[in-house]
């Protein structure tokens, strides 16, 4: 089976995780850190866990997983160690057209989660379709080496800079080749080296400009 890609907005979103272990625990991690809204379901929780209940991180709703408790809830994670409920908790979900991932078992997801590299507002995935998790975060580590922290600091830049072109009313082609020219250009070397007065000159020449190297500094640091 091959898998389509798509991108979640987990923002605010609610997010039912059955499970309450280590598995449990990085699933969760994950989706708060992605924004959603977290219940968990399990009859026990670990350290962690328990921690993030009581600080209201996540919300504890009990032992016991029943469909009543999909009510309001985005997309499912079945992560305890029981296959049997797992299989159970996708089945319900999906009656009720619910997104739903049981940790190991694909035969029993609609959807799968990749592994990620993240440099800020890019976002890497890797998926082997479930067939090998391990080689999907082997990939994914070799990938690290190539992808550094200097991506997330050009992607900061090309947003901001893409406000600048887009403001100039020029054509769609225009923007397109102007865009291009800086996505092509030695920009990514520069960021790497934090070369800044390089990377000025560069960019007021591709863009008819008079940024200061303060100016540049600034739009590569903000989020």
């Amino acid at each position: 089976m091959f898998y389509y890609p798509i991108c979640l907005d987990l923002q605010g979103k609610t997010a039912l995780v059955v499970g309450g272990g280590k598995v449990a625990e990085r699933k969760i991690a994950t989706l708060l850190e992605y924004g959603a809204k977290v219940l968990v379901v399990s009859k026990e929780l670990s350290s962690d866990l328990d921690q993030r209940v009581r600080e209201g991180k996540i919300t504890y709703l009990g032992e016991d997983f029943s469909d009543t408790l999909l009510e309001g809830v985005f997309v499912v994670i079945a992560a305890t160690d029981d296959p049997n409920l797992n299989r159970l908790v996708s089945r319900v979900a999906k009656k009720k057209g619910l997104l739903v991932n049981a940790v190991d078992q694909p035969a029993d997801c609609n959807f799968i989660v990749p592994s990620i590299l993240r440099r800020g507002h890019l976002c890497i995935a890797v998926s082997t379709s479930g067939k090998s998790p391990a080689m999907a975060k082997k990939v994914r580590e070799d990938l690290e080496a190539l992808f550094g922290p200097e991506y997330e600091s050009l992607l900061n830049l090309l947003a901001s800079l893409r406000e600048v072109v887009l403001a100039r009313g020029r054509t769609g082609e225009e923007n397109k080749r102007i865009f291009q020219g800086i996505v092509y250009s030695p920009v990514l070397d520069y960021l790497r080296e934090q070369k800044w007065d390089e990377l000025t000159s560069l960019l007021n020449k591709l863009l008819d400009a008079r940024f200061s190297a303060e100016d540049v500094r600034r739009m590569a640091a903000s989020g």
